[in-house]
């Protein structure tokens, strides 16, 4: 997410740390650059304008030209202000009973899938989420409230085939929850290709029959301008109480997202960052302004961490890399940790200081892929024994992975390099600290 503005930033602000002293000239260079990098991005002309503008104000002054690290500071100012323009006024959701949530937006924006993705996450605060199907105009969209919500094993509230009258269906769903003992009802509702007379009538009348503690705007990232003109429209005509972004993951540029919450003034409150029904994050603007900035999210990535990794099972692989016991099983497992943490790109983008050192690197999720299959072709004795892998093995598991037997020899060359650097205390430190500066990332490439 925001990759090619991060790139951009980052690139800028490593020219103004280069200089020992600033001059005026040196800055306001620097703001052209973030001005265009922002407009590149697809932040709302005024929005960058402004945001600039007050940049400026505080980079001039005379305690940041007169400093030590003049450049520093700037990027303080910036990290600041760039936190702020994201959501300074950022506020929870209203859980205050009855926790009623009207989920609104176009076609395609995602917000059935969000509306469970939300369920989901607030399952897992200990809440106990009830989801009601509203919307009667898209074909099928009951159906998948029904599947996703089977998957998650939360109660969905489903509408008799052919019913036309929004109200209707809402007051039953009321009476409906009364009885599941839920703590919060989410309202998935109808949308349209744009935003009409109709769509918004009706919006307002479960609006007002509802009486929503959250009215949640879903928007697709990805269509940049289109999305904060939708924002508006929305904003103004129901009254929204927050933003949730989806497809930010697919998204390099991300300033739909710079630019709703200024325009709309209404905070950006969940992130879509997956296709998963876990890939669902709270959006923390000061956490997301370090990000942008290749500061990393330390928090977010402990947070990760803590709910996609087990501590005994952490543990017992620790181990059995001090014995230089790891075999492709351990591999295997650590991998599958990995991607439910997010996968690898965006593991390593929390990483406070790697965001920089990131290009050029192929952190291709496809080949990712490729090796998993090259594992799971692998019979359980092979997995554990590596060494027994002869030729007749390799074209095997070659032809059952739907990869070369180049891949598979390189796979098991480079396993068994990592294995025999498990057993040398001193080499392993060394990579690890390779590893630490992306040094040992081999020109740009994977490990495996």
């Amino acid at each position: 997410m925001f990759n090619s503005l991060s790139e951009n930033l980052q690139e800028t602000f490593k020219k103004l740390r280069g200089h020992g002293k600033l001059s005026e000239k040196n800055i306001s260079d620097a703001l052209r650059e973030v001005r265009l990098a922002l407009l590149e991005a697809d932040v709302e002309f005024s929005v960058a304008k402004n945001f600039i503008a007050r940049v400026k104000e505080q980079a001039l002054g005379e305690k940041v030209l007169k400093s030590i690290k003049p450049g520093q500071q700037i990027v303080k100012i910036f990290n600041d202000e760039l936190a702020e323009l994201l959501g300074g006024d950022a506020s929870p959701l209203d859980l205050n009973p009855p926790a009623r949530f009207l989920m609104v937006g176009l076609n395609g924006a995602g917000k059935t899938t969000t509306s469970a993705k939300l369920a989901l996450h607030l399952r897992k605060e200990g809440r106990r989420p009830l989801l009601v199907a509203c919307d009667l105009v898209r074909p099928a969209a009951v159906e998948q409230l029904v599947t996703l919500g089977k998957q998650i094993d939360i109660p969905v509230f489903q509408p008799m085939p052919g019913e036309t009258d929004i109200l209707k269906v809402a007051k039953a769903a009321l009476k409906w929850a009364d009885d599941q003992n839920g703590t919060v009802i989410i309202f998935d509702t109808a949308g349209r290709q744009e935003v009409d007379d109709n769509l918004i009538g009706e919006l307002k009348s479960l609006r007002d029959f509802v009486d929503p503690r959250e009215t949640l705007l879903v928007a697709d990232s990805a269509t940049g301008q289109q999305a904060v003109s939708v924002a508006q429209t929305f904003n103004d005509a129901i009254g929204l109480n927050g933003l949730v972004l989806t497809k930010l993951d697919g998204d390099a540029r991300g300033g739909a997202a710079l630019s709703m919450r200024s325009i709309t003034n209404q905070p950006i409150k969940f992130v879509g960052v997956g296709e998963k029904l876990s890939d669902f994050e709270a959006f923390v603007p000061d956490r997301m302004a370090g990000r942008i900035l290749g500061m990393g999210d330390v928090v977010g990535l402990v947070e990760r961490a803590a709910e996609a990794i087990d501590e005994e099972e952490a543990l017992r692989m620790a181990e059995k890399m001090k014995k230089a016991s790891f075999d492709f099983d351990d591999f295997l497992a650590q991998m599958r940790m990995m991607n439910k943490m997010g996968g690898m790109t965006s593991i390593l983008g929390m990483v406070p200081g790697m965001g920089d050192k990131l290009k050029g690197v192929n952190l291709d999720e496809k080949r990712m892929k490729h090796v998993e299959a090259i594992v799971l072709s692998m019979t359980p004795k092979e997995r554990s024994r590596p060494e027994i892998i002869k030729a007749s093995r390799r074209k095997r598991i070659a032809a059952g992975s739907g990869t070369s037997v180049t891949q598979v020899n390189s796979l098991l060359k480079q396993f068994g390099q990592m294995r025999k650097m498990m057993r040398n205390k001193g080499k392993m430190n060394q990579m690890m600290k390779q590893m630490g500066g992306m040094g040992g990332m081999g020109g740009g490439k994977l490990p495996f």
